[in-house]
């Protein structure tokens, strides 16, 4: 018997079959018939495995309030082996963010505000003058290992009397530094339909199945034109559920329009992962099965599309010879209620729950 391996035994694929998955030295070392793996057992009866899930969209700097979390909290402890932060930090403390990340034990990605403050404050894109543009490109180029993106939140309470000037702006830097935008959509104005003909292939549109009025779906719930362009031109959609931004009858729609997500984020942060309405990823998860996503479609939203986005396609594959970067989760046959961005609600008679991540070489049960 390998002492060094560790073999997670009776483990079931999305489409079902049940392996064993032998993990040597922190790589996958075999996948094999049920009871002939050696080494350390794990047993994994009743859960599933897939590559380690990856949010595309939450807050992981913890000195600001109210939009900070801890990273492993937002992290490894829901399930969740890599992190993108969504623009917590600007120039001014992008750094920070980067030491962080070191300590920790999940993946971190981020990124970058475009205001240097960052979310010191709420409103960081009232004031033009933050928007530093040597900082922006300095910032990126001290920190090409984590920055994967530039971020701007265009929306009233944010931008204030600026309008649609912020996003301009953005879309310049993103050109200079070649760094795709993710951009948060929300009350107007700048009005939706001034917003998304800005972005272009491989930028994102966070918080797409918002329930606000200044949204990109009519009042029947058909999708307005400029988000089909947009999605005609290649523009990523994100979940991006926070606090006051997913609503299940916008999300039905979407579905029934064939407007489907590209990635599912939770934009988590310690207010709404204590108190809701988000709650953990599996929670997040768990409302797109209600809605009649299939296991597999749903499990994508957070593995293979991530991956592929973040041009990291190694995070959302389990290959024989590559490091183990694993969720293990389990689907339980019970009745949870689910609250949206808006109070409504949903019932979903299967549950996911996350088990377990291996990562680094370490397997961290949640």
């Amino acid at each position: 018997m390998e002492s060094n391996q560790i073999v997670l035994h009776n483990i079931k694929k999305l489409t079902g079959e049940e392996v064993d998955l032998v993990i040597k030295e922190g790589k996958i070392a075999d996948v094999t018939e049920p009871g002939s793996g050696e080494g350390a057992v794990i047993n994994c009866t009743g859960m599933f495995v897939s590559s380690g899930w990856i949010d595309l969209h939450v807050h992981a700097f913890p000195e600001f309030n109210p939009y900070g979390d801890e990273i492993d909290e937002i992290g490894v402890k829901q399930g969740v082996t890599t992190i993108v932060d969504a623009g917590s930090t600007g120039a001014n403390r992008m750094g920070e963010l980067s030491a962080n990340s070191r300590r920790a034990k999940t993946n971190v990605f981020a990124f970058l505000n475009i205001s240097k403050i960052g979310l010191e404050r709420v409103d960081e894109l009232s004031n033009l003058e933050w928007i530093d543009r040597q900082a922006i490109h300095d910032a990126v180029r001290l920190n090409e290992d984590i920055v994967i993106g530039l971020k701007a939140r265009i929306s009233q309470s944010v931008v204030k009397e600026n309008g649609v000037e912020p996003l301009l702006i953005a879309r310049e830097l993103s050109d200079e530094t070649s760094k795709p935008l993710m951009v948060h959509i929300g009350s107007g104005p700048p009005h939706i339909e001034e917003v998304i003909p800005l972005l272009q292939t491989n930028d994102v549109i966070t918080h797409y199945l918002n329930g606000k009025e200044n949204n990109l779906f009519d009042k029947e719930g058909r999708p307005l034109s400029v988000l089909m362009d947009a999605i005609s031109r290649g523009v990523h959609l994100d979940v991006g559920h926070g606090t006051a931004s997913f609503s299940f009858k916008v999300a039905e729609a979407a579905k029934a329009n064939n407007v489907h997500f590209d990635t599912i984020s939770t934009d988590m942060y310690k207010g709404n992962r204590l108190n809701g309405p988000v709650y953990s990823m599996a929670n997040l998860l768990t409302k797109f099965l209600s809605i009649g996503y299939s296991l597999e479609e749903v499990i994508n939203g957070v593995t293979v599309n991530a991956a592929n986005w973040l041009g990291k396609p190694e995070l959302g594959r389990i290959r024989v010879g590559e490091p183990a970067n694993l969720t293990l989760f389990s689907l339980k046959d019970q009745e949870v209620k689910l609250v949206d961005s808006l109070g409504d609600e949903r019932i979903s008679k299967t549950t996911i729950n996350a088990e377990g991540v291996f990562v680094h070489g370490e397997y961290i049960k949640c």
